[in-house]
Order: structure tokens, then C-alpha cells, then sequence
């Protein structure tokens, strides 16, 4: 009982964190599940996966209700990251725990750095008779009371982007975000409000696509689940109320540190073959 307390407390510090960063708290729940109670790591990433689904969902309604979240754009590609999902849920199966372990290290210090890069906001007209103009992958969205339009570009390096990051999500247990808005923002040239809302909108979707390869090997776990699931929602509603009262640029270069050190941890574990 005392330990599935303690997990419950530690998801929701990685809730917390995760919302305050922006990377989401299955990035924290790994190494929370690997290094603090010893979980197999599989185990941990179906864990992870839960959550991603749970912390998604609720966001997710209320940037589509606001007018943010582009549900035509993000539908489109979900094609590729529940692709992609499927493919690393898969690829996970047949690797053993170090190279996941040191995978995800690698993928989370990408993750640090690209969240502490500063964020383009595009503003694209739709050409006529382009791919974007074809496929719809325009629209509106809200900024300051005045309703901004914007268009997609390189449709195609965007496509396959994601499909690597779905990739990364369904291999590694972790939303893959910072991936999903590095494919939107800096490759299809969408706004950033834009970009961020819908990558959340896509987040649970492509979870839940790896989820049920997870839970179909019988590495969902409810004892573990369950605590991890219910903390890391209490974790996120608590730091989306944080982040309006706080200095979120310190905030983001400490936790940056944080994860640094964590992922760097996990690649020492990975490469001396000390995970289970």
C-alpha cells in the first residue's frame, strides 16, 4: 500500500512537471517507474502510455472548443503518427530494456533542447492549387480577440516527420510533442498556438494506437496503471493553474536541467545493461 501512495505522489510531481515544461509527464514516469521502483521497462512504457491517453484528453476538449485545435490537419496526420505508433509498439517488443533505455535517453535530450528553443509563429497564405489548398489544411484560429488565418506548407517532410514521432511515442511510451510541434512549426509553418493545440489533440489518439499492442502482450499493468494514471491528470490540472501565477522560463530551464540529468542517468543505466 505504502508503495503504490508513494507512486501515486511521484506521478503527480510528474504530471506537475510535465505540464509546466510543456514535455508532457510520461517523460518523468519512465525513469520515475525504471529508476525509483524498479519496474521492467516495458511495463513502465505501457504505464506511460495510460497516462499520455488520460492527460491528453481533457486538454485536448477545450482547445478545440476555443477555436485552436485544427481537427482537419490533426486527423490528416494521424495517419501517420498512429503509422508510426504501430510500427514502434511493434519494434518495442523485440528490443531488449538498454537499448530502449538508451533510445529514450537520447529522444528526451532531443526533447530538452527543442522545447528550450525558441518558437517560430508562422503566418501562411494559402497558395492556390497547392497540396495544402487540395487537401484543406488551412483554417482560423483566435489571437487577441482578432481571427488570424493560416495555411500549411511541406505537407510531405511534415507527413513523414510525424510518422517518426509516432514512432518514438509507440516505442518509447511518451507523447513525443516537442516532435509532433517540431514537424508543425518549423516544417508546415503553422502557428504555434496552432501547432501545440493540435499536437495535444493528436497525442492521446496515437497513445492509444501502441496502448492496445501493449495491453495485447499483457504489459499494462492495473496495480501500476491505476496510481500513475489518477496522479499524473492531479499533477497536470495543478500545474495548468501554475503556470498562469509563475515565471515559466526559469521554470523550463530548471526542469530542463532536471531531465538532462535524468535522461543522461538512463543512458548510463542503458549502455551498462542495469535495466530489467
Amino acid at each position: 500500500m505504502s508503495e503504490i501512495i508513494i507512486l501515486f505522489l511521484g506521478a503527480i510531481s510528474a504530471g506537475l512537471l510535465g505540464s509546466l515544461t510543456g514535455l508532457g509527464g510520461g517523460v518523468i514516469i519512465i525513469p520515475l517507474l525504471t529508476l525509483g521502483f524498479g519496474v521492467p521497462m516495458h511495463y513502465a512504457i505501457g504505464a506511460s502510455l495510460i497516462s499520455v491517453i488520460g492527460t491528453s484528453s481533457g486538454a485536448a476538449v477545450a482547445f478545440v472548443k476555443e477555436g485552436f485545435t485544427n481537427m482537419r490537419i490533426g486527423m490528416f496526420l494521424e495517419i501517420a503518427t498512429t503509422s508510426g505508433a504501430i510500427i514502434g509498439a511493434l519494434v518495442s517488443g523485440m528490443l531488449n530494456p538498454n537499448t530502449i533505455g538508451i533510445i529514450f535517453a537520447s529522444i528526451l535530450l532531443l526533447t530538452v533542447i527543442l522545447n528550450l528553443k525558441g518558437k517560430p509563429d508562422h503566418q501562411e497564405p494559402v497558395v492556390k492549387g497547392s497540396l495544402e489548398d487540395k487537401l484543406e489544411l488551412y483554417g482560423t484560429f483566435p489571437d487577441k480577440g482578432v481571427i488570424k488565418s493560416y495555411s500549411a506548407r511541406n505537407t510531405v517532410p511534415g507527413f513523414l516527420m510525424m510518422m517518426f514521432a509516432g514512432a518514438m511515442s509507440g516505442l518509447l511510451g511518451i507523447g513525443s510533442g516537442a516532435l509532433k510541434v517540431l514537424a508543425m512549426d518549423n516544417m508546415m509553418k503553422l502557428p504555434f498556438k496552432v501547432s501545440t493545440t493540435t499536437s495535444n489533440f493528436m497525442i492521446g489518439v496515437t497513445a492509444v494506437a501502441s496502448a492496445l499492442i501493449y495491453f495485447q502482450r499483457g504489459e499494462i499493468i492495473p496495480a501500476i496503471v491505476a496510481p500513475v494514471l489518477v496522479g499524473v491528470v492531479v499533477g497536470s490540472i495543478i500545474g495548468s493553474k501554475t503556470l498562469m501565477v509563475s515565471k515559466t522560463k526559469k521554470l523550463k530551464t530548471f526542469f530542463a536541467i532536471v531531465i538532462t540529468i535524468l535522461s543522461v542517468y538512463m543512458m548510463y543505466k542503458g549502455i551498462t545493461k542495469s535495466f530489467s
